[in-house]
């Protein structure tokens, strides 16, 4: 068993309204340290396979067909073991 820890997240250049909402509103707290902020979306996805390379196969395939829109969206993991 393996775990992925999936990380997805705009690609440059890709308009995120969420993180200008959330820039404004830091910085309208005062936090002036603060000079950027990115959202994204996380997944801890569990896979149960017997060696890592599928592990790493599986989180692959779905990243690519379900969990990131791949116009707007890059993604990365990491695989562990469970």
């Amino acid at each position: 068993m393996f775990l992925a820890k999936v990380y997805i997240y705009y690609k440059t250049g890709v308009l995120d309204p969420q993180s200008s909402a959330i820039k404004t509103t830091i910085a309208d707290c005062g936090f002036d340290k603060v000079s950027d902020i990115e959202t994204g979306k996380f997944y801890n996805v569990k896979i149960d396979v017997a060696d890592k390379a599928s592990a790493e196969k599986v989180a692959t395939e779905l990243c690519e067909k379900i969990l990131s829109n791949p116009v707007i969206e890059d993604y990365k993991f990491e695989i562990m073991e469970a």
